[in-house]
């Protein structure tokens, strides 16, 4: 994230839209009080700042101390949360139940035993309707709280349903907590380490998914447990890159949403990055036909008001859709097409600064560089590169191994082969280091250290004897994952028939299109 947004009031009050500053000052100015005065000038100074300055603010708003301006900073910051909690409230059934909630703790400890309890019964009905379990243990804890204290001439019955329901709930709660622990340790899991790399990591892995699941799978029910399930397999398969069982679960993910519909509302982000995962899976399966389906389903659900209510979601789906894009143009070779969304891509991403994480610009400049690559512009893919190479190396290890590799390939491009020797053993010790270094990667390293002393006329034959070895190493599933970064196999055959490697791919892409017209 850039500097610039290292205040956390600067970050609140440049992610707010216009109807929400708006709300603010109504909501501010019904006091005239000398310091919510204050609190206006600062607030119009951080949002005139394209940068935090703490001495500039001092400037700005005269007779203050530093002192006084940290205090009116977090009065500031309370003050803005409290606006936007009035002004979202309708909007999200989280903060409508704990305001039910709030209100029926006032009520109850003003003595006002039975309002209080129609409020919880409301509030209970929102839950259940909305699946909103977690929030219903609390509701429900208060309501047996005053039944347990007070007289209010419940019925037996209903005491009776009160304990049976928290009993089923405590379970419920229990396969939730359990299935969507495993689903956020797997994706913690690659995002550190990428995919399995050999039969251990795939033992480790599978050893670790099994003593999470719960042992009755056959119990878990309702719409966050399917979903916590169907997330966790999708991220156990992406991780083993089955990429057939990853489409199965996403698949099953989007289908538990087309089965809840209100559910895409109340819970968008799950459903954005399920979509996000469906078109994975697809473009790992290369699915070209059922990849353009679910882009345009994308898209006409970008466009609907329920994908723009919230800045976080709204950014992430415009995100995905980007990264969606540039890979349907990998797939279809149309490298040089592609690189016409790298400015709108790099705009949408310093608009999006204050929401998008390390992880998805470092994806973005990998996908980024290989378009380049792709086009033969490789002093543009090397620049990309270095952004990766440069930077932290506690994420995605996998990225981090890739981006050397097709850094060293892009100068064996440029015909830079005074430095190639040493590049390449600085790349295979991090390859090594790393646990990284698949079969495809080490018949790399062959060709490449003996290409140096053969003439360019005569490589052929060197590139052929590579393109026999790596090709039947295609569906090998260790292997998988060096074929998903780079399409060393059409890079290959690039060199071997004279052609551009979009090319190749685009040949191989009709030709899928053409064989699937032929079996209708």
């Amino acid at each position: 994230m850039s500097t610039r947004f290292s205040d956390i009031l600067f970050q609140l009050v440049h992610s707010l839209e216009k109807s929400e500053k708006r709300h603010f000052k109504l909501y501010i100015k019904r006091s005239s009080a000398k310091e919510d005065l204050k609190i206006i000038q600062l607030f119009d100074a951080l949002d005139k700042m394209k940068e935090y300055d703490d001495a500039m603010l001092l400037k700005k708003i005269s007779g203050i101390t530093k002192t006084q301006l940290a205090n009116l900073k977090n009065h500031l910051y309370k003050q803005l949360l409290a606006s936007l909690r009035l002004l979202k409230t309708s909007d999200n059934i989280d903060l409508q139940l704990s305001e039910h909630l709030d209100n029926a703790r006032i009520l109850y400890n003003k003595g006002l035993k039975i309002q209080s309890l129609r409020i919880l019964e409301k509030a209970k009905e929102l839950a259940r309707a909305n699946q909103k379990f977690n929030t219903l243990v609390q509701l429900l804890s208060l309501e047996k709280k005053i039944e347990t204290l007070h007289i209010t001439r419940s019925t037996a019955e209903k005491t009776l349903q009160m304990a049976e329901e928290a009993f089923a709930i405590s379970g419920h709660i229990d396969r939730v907590t359990n299935l969507s622990n495993l689903a956020l340790l797997l994706y913690r899991w690659f995002v550190l380490h990428g995919h399995a790399r050999n039969k251990e990591d795939e033992k480790e892995l599978n050893a670790f998914f099994k003593s999470y699941l719960p042992a009755d799978i056959k119990a878990v029910n309702g719409f966050y447990e399917k979903l916590y399930l169907y997330q966790s397999y999708s991220w156990y398969a992406f991780i083993k890159q089955d990429f057939l069982m990853y489409y199965r679960y996403s698949q099953k993910w989007i289908d538990l949403f087309d089965e809840h519909p209100a559910m895409i509302e109340i819970e968008t982000g799950h459903y954005v990055k399920g979509m996000h995962n469906l078109l994975n899976a697809l473009f790992d399966l290369r699915n070209f036909e059922k990849f353009e389906i679910i882009l345009k389903q994308f898209e006409r659900y970008q466009k609907l008001p329920v994908a723009n209510r919230h800045d976080n979601f709204k950014t992430h789906t415009s995100i995905y859709i980007n990264g969606a894009k540039i890979n349907q143009h990998l797939m279809k070779g149309t490298f040089t097409e592609g690189l016409k969304l790298v400015p709108i891509i790099e705009k949408n991403l310093e608009e999006y600064a204050l929401y998008v994480d390390q992880h998805r610009i470092l994806v973005f400049n990998y996908k980024i560089a290989v378009l380049y690559f792709g086009a033969g512009k490789y002093e543009k893919a090397i620049d990309y590169l270095q952004k990766i190479i440069n930077g932290p190396l506690d994420l995605r290890i996998d990225l981090q191994c890739y981006a050397r590799l097709l850094h060293m390939m892009s100068h064996y491009e440029l015909g830079n082969y005074d430095i190639m020797e040493s590049l390449m053993k600085s790349v295979y010790r991090f390859f090594s280091k790393m646990k990284n270094l698949t079969a495809v990667e080490e018949e790399m390293f062959a060709f490449l250290r003996s290409s140096f002393n053969v003439a360019p006329d005569k490589i052929k034959p060197g590139l052929k004897k590579l393109l026999e070895k790596i090709k039947h190493l295609e569906k090998n599933p260790f292997e998988t994952r060096s074929f998903a970064y780079l399409d060393t196999i059409s890079w290959v055959e690039s060199k071997v028939y004279n052609k551009p490697m979009g090319e190749i791919i685009f040949e191989k892409y009709k030709q899928h299109k053409k064989r699937k017209y032929l079996t209708y």
